[in-house]
């Protein structure tokens, strides 16, 4: 038994206007599952593969209540495509966002909600990756982290160390979930949090069972009656178990 990562989810207080942005920053396509929702996902995507993972943006009263430890990281191929999509995103309504960062190769943007991401140079590891390059997690302890992850998921471990940590898909294909090092009492990366999904013939609440023997624990987002599962992991980010699908 295993679960996928199938989606980020952002919290919003414009989910269309949000959504929008996000697609055409990713070259992606939108479609609602109902009012308040938008999903952004690839163009001709049959949904969930790991080939991507999708974003998912959900209105909500006060977007500015909730907080995640997530962010993206955007895939570029070259110096001067890096440059073209940074112009581009800011031409969509992106900021730009210094929090004290200097001399890095990569740009720190926010969305029009605020929400933070970056921008990477070229790197090879991400060069088949897709447009989301990773999905980033701060977090204090990296191979803590990627001990609940990976047990969580079947996804492959390819690198871990004290300061970070790398899985991706056990096909081999699609952006990677990374854990990255944050001294603690630093701000979180903005309102996202994973979302993930059992096998289908595979049961919600045995998977949610699991789950609590690896350290997650059961969390109340207000979120009422509903079919998926809200629960945090040993660090305390909130993440969603999906229906099998």
């Amino acid at each position: 038994m295993a679960l996928r990562l199938v989606q980020v989810n952002f919290k919003a207080g414009d989910d269309s206007a949000l959504g929008r942005f996000w697609a055409d920053a990713l070259g992606w396509g939108v479609s609602s599952e109902g009012p308040g929702v938008t999903n952004v996902e690839p163009l001709d995507f049959v949904w969930p593969d790991p080939v991507a993972v999708c974003v998912d943006v959900v209105s909500v009263p006060d977007p500015e209540t909730v907080k995640y430890n997530a962010h993206l990281d955007l895939n570029s191929t070259s110096a001067a495509h890096q440059a073209e999509l940074v112009a581009h995103l800011l031409q969509l309504g992106a900021t730009p966002a210094g929090v004290g960062q200097s001399d890095v190769p990569w740009t720190l943007l926010a969305d029009p909600e605020g929400n933070l991401f970056r921008v990477l140079e070229p790197r090879p590891v991400y060069r088949d990756a897709g447009p989301i390059a990773a999905v980033v997690v701060s977090c204090r302890d990296p191979q803590e982290m990627v001990r609940f992850w990976g047990g969580a998921m079947d996804w492959t471990l390819h690198e871990s160390t004290a300061h970070y940590a790398r899985l991706r898909s056990s096909r081999g294909v699609g952006p990677y979930l990374e854990f990255h090092r944050q001294p603690a009492g630093e701000p979180g990366w903005g309102r996202v949090h994973l979302d993930l999904m059992p096998y289908p013939g595979d049961d919600q609440a045995v998977e949610v069972g699991r789950l609590r023997t690896l350290g997650a624990t059961h969390v109340d987002l207000g979120q009422g009656d509903v079919p998926w599962v809200c629960l945090a992991d040993p660090e305390g980010n909130d993440f969603c178990v999906l229906t099998p699908g």
